[in-house]
C-alpha cells in the first residue's frame, strides 16, 4: 500500500447489502459521526433561541417599557448568534470530513478490488460504468452521509420546537408536526420517478463513453475499412438517446425545485392561522411573533428532510452498485477456458489459437495478479510519471526500461523522461506504445504478472531481447505471457497449449 493511500487499511465493508454498506461507513469513523451528530443538535437547536430572546425583548422592553430589559435581551441575542456561528462552523467541518472520509474510503476499496480482479472487470463492466461509479456514486454516497449529522440535529430540534409550540397553542403544534409527513407524501412519488429517470440516464452516459472509447481506440482500424460514417452514425444516434434522456430527468429535476418551496409555504399557512388566533385573542402578540419565528426556523430542519429523502435513496442505488462490484471475485467463472495451474516463481507461455479464451483462463490464476495487455491506457504526462505506478528511484527505472528494451524510447524523446507522453501516447510509436506499457507492468511488480502479447508490434531481434530480459528482471517471481510467438517459447520455463476445450 502506498504511503499517500487515505488509510492504511480501509477495513472490510458490509456487503449483505447497499444499506449495510452504509452503515459500514458510519461505524468506520463512527466518533466523528457522533461529534457530527453532537454539533448538528446543537446548532439546530440552538436556532429556536434567538425566536425566545426576541420575543422576550419585544414583551419586557418594547411592551414593558423597560429600557434595561430591551439592552439586556438584545445584548443575550449577539452573542447567541456568535455562538451559534461558532457552532456551525464546527459542524460543517466536522460533516466535511465525514463526507471527504466516506467517499476516500469508497474510492480505496473499489481501486483495491478492481485491482485484484485484473479482467473480470473488463468483462462484467464498461470503461463508462467503472467512470461514473468512481465519480457520480461515490459523491451520492458520501453526500448522504450528512443525514448522521445536520439529520439527527434536524429530529431533535423538530421535537424541541414541537414541544415550545404546544406551551403556546396545541393547535399550532399539532399543524407543525403533521406539516412535514404530509410534505413527505407528496414529495415522494416525485422523487421515485426522479430515481428512475436518472438510473437511465447514468446507464446510457455509460454506454456512451464505452461507444467513443471504442471508436478511439480503433480509429485507425475504421479509417482502413471505411467503417467511420456508419460508427459515426450510431454514436448520433446513442448520443440523440442521451440528449433525451437527460431532458428527461431536467423535467423532474424541475418539479423537484417546485417541490423544495414547500416549506416556505408551509410557513405561510402556519402564519395565517396564528395570526388569526392573534386577532381573536386566543394568543398574545408577543406569543404570535414567537410562533412566526419558531416556525421560521423550522425552515431550516425541514429542509435537511426533503434533502434526506433525496439524497438517501440515491446513495442506496450508488452502495447498490458499490456493492455488486465489490462482490465480484478473480476466481469467477462466466464463460471461457478453464483456468489452469502455472508453477510458481518461473516464466509461464500460454500459447493458443484463441487469444481470448487463453486471456480468460489467465485472469483467473489466484493472487495478486497484474494483467497487462494492449489496450491498456496510456495516461497523459511525463513519462516517468505515465510508466510508474508508485514511487521508483532511477535505478529501478533503469532496470525497467533495460528488461523492456525500451532505453531507446527514452532517448528518442527531447527531454528524456520528462518528456511529455500525449494520451494514449499519441505521440509515439505502436511498438514504443508497447513497451512503455510494458515497462509500467514491470514496475508494479505483482506477485504474478500476466502479459498478452507484449511484443507483438516489435521486430524480432528486439522481441528476443524483451523475452531474454524479461525472464532475468522477473527471476523469481510468477511471470505468465500468451503469446504464439517462439522466441518467448524458447524462453519458458514451462508451456501450456490452449485447444478448444481445454
Amino acid at each position: 500500500m502506498s504511503r499517500h493511500a487515505p488509510h492504511a487499511d480501509p477495513g472490510s465493508p458490509d456487503l449483505r447489502s447497499p444499506g449495510r454498506y452504509l452503515w459500514w461507513l458510519v461505524l468506520m469513523q463512527r466518533r466523528r459521526v457522533l461529534a457530527g451528530a453532537w454539533w448538528g443538535s446543537l446548532w439546530m437547536c440552538g436556532l429556536v433561541v434567538p425566536p425566545y430572546l426576541i420575543s422576550k425583548a419585544i414583551e419586557d422592553g418594547v411592551r414593558g417599557g423597560d429600557r434595561a430589559a430591551l439592552v439586556w435581551w438584545c445584548a443575550s441575542l449577539v452573542v447567541v448568534v456568535g455562538l451559534l456561528a461558532l457552532i456551525g462552523v464546527a459542524r460543517h467541518r466536522t460533516m466535511t470530513l465525514v463526507r471527504t472520509d466516506a467517499a476516500l474510503r469508497t474510492a480505496q476499496v473499489v481501486v483495491e478490488h478492481v485491482t485484484r480482479l485484473g479482467g473480470v472487470v473488463r468483462r462484467r463492466l464498461s470503461a463508462g460504468e467503472l467512470t461514473y461509479l468512481q465519480n457520480g456514486d461515490t459523491q451520492r454516497i458520501a453526500h448522504a452521509l450528512t443525514s448522521t449529522g445536520p439529520g439527527v440535529g434536524a429530529v431533535v430540534a423538530y421535537a424541541v420546537t414541537a414541544v415550545l409550540l404546544v406551551r403556546i397553542s396545541p393547535l399550532v403544534a399539532v399543524v407543525v408536526l403533521l406539516g412535514v409527513p404530509v410534505m413527505a407524501v407528496v414529495t415522494a412519488p416525485v422523487l421515485r420517478r426522479l430515481h428512475v429517470v436518472e438510473a437511465g440516464y447514468r446507464q446510457s452516459q455509460g454506454e456512451l463513453s464505452s461507444r467513443a472509447g471504442d471508436v478511439v481506440a480503433g480509429l485507425k482500424v475504421l479509417s482502413g475499412i471505411g467503417g467511420k460514417p456508419a460508427f459515426e452514425e450510431r454514436f448520433r444516434v446513442k448520443s440523440r438517446e442521451v440528449l433525451r434522456d437527460g431532458y428527461r430527468v431536467s423535467v423532474w429535476l424541475s418539479w423537484m425545485q417546485v417541490l423544495w418551496g414547500l416549506p416556505t409555504l408551509f410557513l405561510g399557512v402556519v402564519t395565517w392561522i396564528v395570526a388569526r388566533m392573534a386577532v381573536s385573542g386566543a394568543i398574545t402578540v408577543e406569543e404570535m411573533v414567537a410562533v412566526y419565528l419558531y416556525v421560521g426556523t423550522l425552515i431550516v430542519p425541514v429542509s435537511f428532510f426533503v434533502e434526506g429523502a433525496d439524497t438517501i435513496p440515491r446513495a442506496l442505488v450508488s452502495a447498490g452498485r458499490v456493492v455488486d462490484l465489490l462482490r465480484l471475485r478473480p476466481e469467477e467463472k462466466d464463460g471461457g477456458a478453464e483456468a489452469f495451474d502455472v508453477k510458481t516463481g518461473v516464466l509461464t507461455v500460454v500459447v493458443s489459437s484463441n487469444a481470448t479464451a487463453a486471456r480468460e483462463a489467465v485472469e483467473r490464476l489466484p493472487g495478486r495478479v497484474v494483467v497487462a495487455d494492449n489496450d491498456d491506457y496510456l495516461f497523459p504526462g511525463p513519462v516517468r510519471e505515465a510508466v510508474s505506478v508508485g514511487e521508483h528511484d532511477d535505478a529501478e527505472l533503469e532496470r525497467a526500461f533495460w528488461a523492456a528494451a525500451a532505453a531507446d524510447v527514452v532517448e528518442a524523446l527531447p527531454d528524456g523522461l520528462d518528456s511529455h507522453l500525449e494520451s494514449r501516447g499519441r505521440n509515439v510509436s505502436g511498438g514504443q506504445r508497447q513497451r512503455l506499457r510494458l515497462v509500467r507492468a514491470l514496475l508494479s511488480d505483482p506477485e504474478v504478472l500476466v502479459l498478452v502479447e507484449p511484443t507483438s508490434a516489435l521486430d524480432a531481434v528486439t522481441e528476443a531481447a524483451v523475452a531474454r530480459r524479461v525472464k532475468e528482471a522477473r527471476c523469481g517471481r510468477t511471470t505468465v505471457v500468451v503469446s504464439s510467438s517462439p522466441l518467448w517459447a524458447g524462453q519458458a520455463d514451462q508451456t501450456v497449449c490452449l485447444g478448444e476445450d481445454r
